[in-house]
């Protein structure tokens, strides 16, 4: 009576667990890719989680845009871009616009391994350009033809009358083609430089269209313009088509057919007459008829 009696649960033995997944993992020398427990285990969609995993595993310079991704993975631009945002808004990815040492305006992404403020590493500043030759086009076509900067706050809202008017043409006309592409003027101005940069480009206005209205989503969850904006700036300039060559040799002139006055067979000469054969018979009757 004198012993100390528990009712507390025995302790489980350590070793192989009698639920759960069990790991059988191999020591990894090459090709392979670390990520924090944060970022694998993170709750949420797991596109978002194969996303980061994939960016993560390119080298850098890959490309990570949107019809990037969408040739990699099943999942269409919808997805795609929500997976983006999360990771954005997470602080696991950066989209910054910068210039480039052309002149040009790119965005560029970086990817961190821990969200921002949580870790020491900054983002590269982005490379000095070089010393150029001065361009002898004037500098307002230049800045006309570059990209346009983001909207500061509090910016005033660009005016429709100062737009491209072939740019305005075609968003304008958008409308044709899907009915829920209908813009604002206010909208259709502030997407109108985008749509020069392509023109100034070379891309015919058929050729912007398809662009813009191939593949698009069934629901827009915001407004037309904010997907067309996402398209202008995600999208890659096409090459142009190249001029046709001219031709080494001119084509010869194709004669007219001519009915035969004399046997009625079809001939090709330039006025009505008599074909070959009747010619040579009415030149051989005259030689006779001299003789």
């Amino acid at each position: 009576m004198d012993d100390s009696q528990s009712n507390a649960r025995l302790r489980a033995d350590a070793g192989v667990p009698t639920s759960g997944v069990i790991h059988v993992r191999t020591r990894l020398t090459a090709d392979f890719t670390v990520i924090s427990n944060a970022l694998a285990q993170r709750r949420g969609s797991a596109v978002t989680i194969g996303v980061a995993a994939y960016i993560a595993s390119l080298p850098d310079g890959s490309p990570v845009t949107i019809t990037a991704l969408c040739e990699h993975f099943s999942e269409g631009e919808i997805l795609i871009s929500r997976a983006l945002r999360d990771l954005e808004a997470a602080g696991y990815l950066e989209r910054r616009r910068e210039r480039t040492p052309t002149g040009q305006v790119r965005t560029r992404t970086y990817f961190y391994a821990v969200p921002r403020g949580e870790g020491p590493e900054d983002p590269p500043e982005p490379p000095e350009p070089r010393p150029r030759k001065r361009s002898t086009v004037p500098e307002t076509r230049r800045e006309a033809a570059s990209a346009p900067a983001p909207e500061e706050p509090g910016s005033p809202a660009p005016a429709l009358a100062d737009a491209d008017p072939e740019a305005v043409a075609v968003l304008t006309a958008l409308r044709r083609v899907d009915p829920r592409l209908v813009l604002s003027a206010q909208e259709a101005a502030r997407l109108a430089p985008a749509v020069t940069e392509w023109l100034a480009a070379g891309v015919g206005p058929r050729e912007i269209t398809e662009l813009l209205t191939v593949r698009l989503p069934d629901r827009f969850r915001a407004r037309p313009a904010s997907v067309l904006a996402f398209r202008l700036r995600e999208t890659p300039l096409p090459m142009p088509l190249p001029a046709p060559l001219p031709p080494d040799v001119e084509r010869p002139v194709v004669l007219p057919f001519q009915t035969c006055d004399g046997c009625e067979r079809a001939f090709r000469a330039a006025e009505p007459g008599h074909c070959r054969s009747c010619r040579d018979r009415l030149a051989g009757g005259c030689l006779r008829a001299v003789g």
